[in-house]
């Protein structure tokens, strides 16, 4: 899984800590392909009513194989000597 996970981050595709309203699937694909995250909301959503049913499977396949955006820790304390 971990391969998926280091493809899918070299492809610049993980799912963002901040603008995310259930996973970040969604805010993920709407940074890689430089869009705006709703513009990507409204686009997936239309999508899966094309295919009806699709949406079952797509979002929870991309919630586990898009790896989540690892945190920047700012520290308020400076290293220690």
């Amino acid at each position: 899984m971990n391969s998926v996970h280091d493809a899918m981050s070299r492809q610049g595709l993980s799912r963002p800590q901040e603008g995310r309203l259930l996973a970040g699937v969604c805010a993920g694909l709407a940074r890689r392909f430089g869009l705006d995250p709703w513009l990507a909301r409204l686009l997936f959503v239309m999508a899966l009513l094309v295919i009806p049913g699709s949406q079952i499977l797509i979002y929870p396949i991309l919630w586990v194989l898009m790896p989540a955006e690892k945190p920047s820790f700012v520290s308020a304390y400076p290293p220690a000597a």
